[in-house]
């Protein structure tokens, strides 16, 4: 964990060091984020899964808005965000949902999405209204399951911590997020309302490795055939606050002022 967060640091000091420093330092806003939202999977060969919803995240928060009226800013998020997934055991077995059992794992997760926020301003430059797309890289911290067919059956194990094993699992995770959202801008504060979607494309699970037909949390393997592909991706509706450090306040795009052209008008008598 300490040379991720050394990772992190030199990465927040590079984009930093990209901009001068007055002009800079005049555009940085800071602040932190705290969402509810749900998470699922999308596995091949296809299962049939549920969304987990009541999953959490929050973070730290970093932009540099530039003066461009449609490039807006660009920053970097470190979040906590909780994903898992969850998939009916026995679908094949049984014709109604309502008597599905389910295998459910919940991840707790250290992501890093590298955000561009393209943007425009309202009502006099304190609304402003953004998109967001971005380049996210994951670590799995933790992880728990729980598997119904087993609690049916009165097995001790039917739950409890999920223990990572690198032939199996993989704890490192990148993807892709994409959303958008508003902000309130009153003096040096920026209030934002936010719906980001994170499109995972890492696999939670190694798709070709001696546990392909073994068992993922140490008593049975849960799933019906070997998967080939195991992405999660989450939703997540956030709101947040950040602080900007220029004393003015935020400095956004203005128009610039139309020429005005003077044309003589003459008279002409009869």
């Amino acid at each position: 964990m300490k040379r991720i967060r050394r990772h992190i640091v030199w990465a927040l000091f590079a984009l930093a060091a990209l901009f001068p420093g007055e002009q800079a330092s005049a555009q940085h806003t800071l602040g932190f984020t705290a969402g509810y939202g749900m998470s699922t999977g999308r596995f091949q060969p296809q299962q049939e899964m549920r969304a987990l919803w009541g999953k959490y995240g929050g973070g730290l928060s970093w932009r540099y808005y530039g003066k461009q009226r449609i490039v807006g800013g660009f920053g970097i998020d470190l979040e906590f965000l909780q994903t898992g997934f969850s998939f009916a055991m026995n679908a094949s077995q049984v014709e109604d949902k309502k008597d599905y059992l389910y295998y459910t794992r919940h991840i707790n997760t250290i992501m890093m999405p590298i955000v561009w926020q393209p943007h425009f301003y309202m009502i006099h430059n304190h609304v402003r209204v953004y998109l967001e797309a971005a380049a996210t890289f994951s670590y799995n911290l933790s992880s728990t399951y729980e598997n119904e067919q087993a609690r049916e059956r009165g097995a001790a194990d039917w739950r409890g911590d999920y223990p990572f094993k690198t032939p199996r699992d993989n704890r490192w995770g990148y993807g892709l997020a994409g959303g958008g959202g508003i902000a309130l801008l009153i003096d040096r504060i920026e209030l934002n309302f936010r719906v980001r979607y994170y499109f995972g494309y890492a696999d939670i699970l190694r798709n070709r490795n001696r546990y392909a037909d073994g068992a993922l949390d140490g008593s049975e393997n849960p799933f019906p055939q070997t998967l080939f592909r195991s992405p999660l991706d989450n939703l997540m509706i956030s709101v947040g606050v950040n602080f900007r450090f220029n004393k003015e306040g935020f400095e956004t795009w203005k128009p610039r002022p139309k020429r005005s052209k003077n044309r003589e008008v003459f008279k002409y008598g009869l």
